[in-house]
């Protein structure tokens, strides 16, 4: 399992410069775990730059993987990991996600790079 954080899955519904990279770890939807906060963030900015039926349709597809919801739980770990590593708030409950499930994460992310279980795709 691995979960790609909002950069690539903006660069793939957007087509943008990352898309073909970030094809082959999104082709496969049940291979992918999904934080809300990942739905949010994908939402927010397609809904802003493109509009809110592409929005709708991205967050259609990304509802086929499996859904990781925020709990308490996840809150404490995230807010640890954010004072820890000095990451913001979603980064760092993208971190507590794929460290409670023990999987990986692909992400164009500077703010990420560096952190152990990232393959960090860089922007050209």
């Amino acid at each position: 399992m691995i979960i790609v954080d909002s950069c690539g899955w903006l660069e793939w519904f957007a087509d943008g410069e990352l898309a073909d990279q970030y094809h082959e770890y999104l082709a496969a939807a049940d291979n992918i775990l999904m934080p809300a906060i990942i739905i949010y963030e994908v939402y927010k900015i397609l809904k802003r730059e493109l509009n809110e039926e592409k929005a709708l349709l991205a967050v259609g597809y990304m509802k086929k993987c499996q859904l990781i919801p925020f709990d308490d739980n996840l809150a404490l770990t995230a807010a640890d990991i954010a004072l820890r590593e000095n990451l913001a708030m979603a980064d760092a409950i993208i971190v507590a996600t794929a460290q409670a499930h023990n999987c990986r994460i692909i992400s164009s992310d500077a703010d990420l790079k560096d952190q152990v279980n990232v393959k960090f795709i860089p922007k050209k």
